[in-house]
């Protein structure tokens, strides 16, 4: 494998909040790569300076002479055009592709990512599409390596595996940041984490990401032994240190250099074996009803399209349900539902006396960006009250790990998974007995996330979840509510099953489409069609002669030196080329008639 681009001991800082220091990463062709973190590490700042969009504070950045990088940042915002329009601006400029096979591009690549052409103004695709959109807008360009940050935010489950499939066939090599853990499983063959735990401040294994797991575990085991060996010595040369006055006349200075050095050595490791993760507690009222919400009978329309009906769901403390379905399919519709923010068209909805709902909003419209940290996590002063005790601000702080020194920072500089931390922080302060959570896990880290889930597998009360993430589903969920077909909403038991169930239907629609078009007539092969059918082999033949004719003219050094003449013949070529192509469409559409 041939190097693309080298860091050598990069830092950087925003004020005096250091995100990384003194990070060397190498990446090479055929590299996949996943990067992890924690949130506030820097990742995203590291993909921009790796991009060339923002400078490293110190340190060393070494591409590979001509090498082009494609970026896909988190959220992507385009004009009011078409996407096909996106594509042709995008190709502007660029001396790779002749003027008459941009149009060409633009379609394969629109294609290849799932567009039918059709689509309204690309300032109006969802947040998903617009994420596809923006990757064909880098993959057009044909880059050398691709960064992407987050690609999986803002995409249905459906669309996360058709990413996976995608990157595995079409994306040049790639260093993606994710906190999904089967997607990384999936799509990534290097996974790095950046994180002070570790002496460098950055992990890099080869292999899958279990298999990263897997020796982050032996390298932490490894460093807390070492810990312990190291105090044992500590406590021998502290001792030593101590010593009375007669031992203190007979000690050389280098051993009392070695003391010093062991002393701090032990220091820095513990420091890096020292754990933080989110302190996520959902307060439960407790309550031991049997029933908290049945619905009977729901149907909704949105904008002329039915989304579900005749649907009928129980919720009970320890009911934790999962919704499936595309984008589009009412998921966050019926969350509302079930909030009491929207009433359905039809049905009805019957709540215990005194229901308490705690509603996560996948926008967390809730977080103007303009509060500080600290009137966002406490907005009635210095303490919040939490299940009945009075806890300061710099102690709840602490707890979702942010430092109090930062407290007064606007939280519109703080990264996606920082304000995700404070929306859950705000959230547990209200007693539940049912928690809506609309996509909680968007830009949370993984350890965040592991100690979400711990906290809703220990929550009394009920859980209705809408998320992306597999591995979430699989541990918190009981059942899989499934919406997308109007007609039939099934409950599964796990995310295989409902797996499963998908493929089987995807199977047997294909397969009736392929029955339909058996036994639909086939176009009548016309006279003429024939007589054109048999002719176009030979112009094609004709035509791929004169190109190559006009190429080996293209060697010849009177034309060489005459731009006028030079330029003549590449648009010859070109026509010449478009021609073949256009026969060859209609060569492959009369063929189907002939059969």
């Amino acid at each position: 494998m041939s190097l693309l681009i080298s860091c050598q001991s990069l830092s950087k800082s925003f004020g005096n909040r250091l995100l990384f220091q003194d990070l060397t990463f190498s990446i090479f062709s055929g590299d996949r790569i996943g990067l992890i973190g924690l949130n506030g590490c820097g990742k995203s700042t590291f993909l921009k300076i790796l991009a060339g969009l923002e400078m490293a504070d110190s340190g060393i950045v070494a591409p590979r002479k001509g090498l082009k990088i494609g970026y896909l940042p988190q959220s992507c915002e385009f004009a009011d055009k078409s996407p096909k329009t996106i594509l042709l601006e995008a190709l502007e400029g660029q001396t790779e592709f002749l003027e008459h096979e941009r149009e060409p591009q633009a379609d394969r690549w629109l294609s290849k990512l799932g567009f039918t052409g059709n689509e309204p103004s690309a300032a109006l695709l969802s947040g998903g599409w617009k994420k596809r959109l923006g990757l064909a807008r880098e993959l057009i360009l044909s880059p050398d390596l691709i960064l992407l940050d987050e690609p999986t935010n803002h995409l249905d489950l459906e669309g996360v595996v058709w990413l996976e499939k995608f990157l595995r066939l079409e994306a040049p090599p790639y260093l993606l940041v994710s906190h999904d853990r089967y997607f990384l499983q999936n799509a990534t063959e290097r996974v790095v984490e950046i994180d002070p735990v570790y002496p460098k401040g950055i992990f890099a294994i080869d292999g899958s990401y279990s298999h990263f797991l897997s020796k982050k575990e032996e390298f932490i085991q490894g460093q807390l032994q070492q810990e312990r060996s190291m105090a044992t010595k500590m406590r021998r040369e502290t001792d030593w240190l101590r010593a009375g006055a007669k031992a203190r006349t007979t000690k050389s200075q280098a051993r009392i250099d070695q003391a010093h050095e062991i002393l701090e050595e032990h220091s820095q490791i513990q420091a890096r074996n020292r754990k933080t993760t989110a302190k996520i507690d959902f307060e439960a009222t407790e309550r031991e009803t049997r029933k908290l919400l049945t619905a009977k009978n729901l149907s909704k329309q949105l904008g002329g399209s039915l989304l579900f009906q005749h649907l009928d769901l129980t919720l009970s403390p320890g009911t934790r349900i999962g919704l499936m379905g595309p984008n589009g399919s009412g998921k966050t519709t019926l969350l509302r539902i079930l909030a009491g923010e929207i009433a359905p068209d039809v049905g009805t909805i019957k709540k215990v006396d005194g229901l308490q709902i705690v509603y996560f909003d996948q926008h967390r419209s809730q977080l103007p960006l303009h509060l500080s940290l600290k009137e966002a996590l406490s907005p009635d002063g210095d303490y919040v009250l939490f299940r009945g005790q009075p806890i300061h601000i710099n102690g709840w702080s602490k707890r979702f790990l942010f430092s109090p020194d930062i407290l007064e920072m606007p939280i519109g500089q703080l990264s996606g998974g920082e304000r995700a931390r404070i929306a859950i922080a705000r959230l547990i302060l209200r007693p539940a007995d049912l928690l809506l959570l609309d996509e909680p896990t968007n830009d949370l880290d993984i350890p965040t996330l592991e100690a979400l889930e711990e906290s809703l597998i220990d929550f009394p009360g009920a859980v209705v979840l809408i998320t992306h993430d597999r591995c979430m589903l699989d541990r918190i969920c009981n059942s899989l509510l499934a919406l997308g077909d109007p007609e039939q909403t099934d409950f599964f038991a796990d995310y295989t099953q409902w797996e499963t169930a998908t493929q089987k239907t995807s199977a047997v629609q294909k397969s009736k489409e392929k029955k339909e078009q058996a036994s639909s007539p086939k176009a009548k092969f016309s006279y003429n069609e024939k007589k054109e059918y048999e002719a176009i082999e030979g112009k094609i033949g004709k035509l791929e002669e004169e190109v190559r004719n006009l190429n080996h003219s293209l060697e010849k050094p009177e034309i060489v030196n005459d731009p006028q003449a030079l330029t003549k013949i590449c648009r010859s070529i070109g026509l010449a080329e478009t021609k073949i192509e256009q026969l060859y469409l209609r060569w492959q559409e009369l063929d189907k008639k002939s059969k």
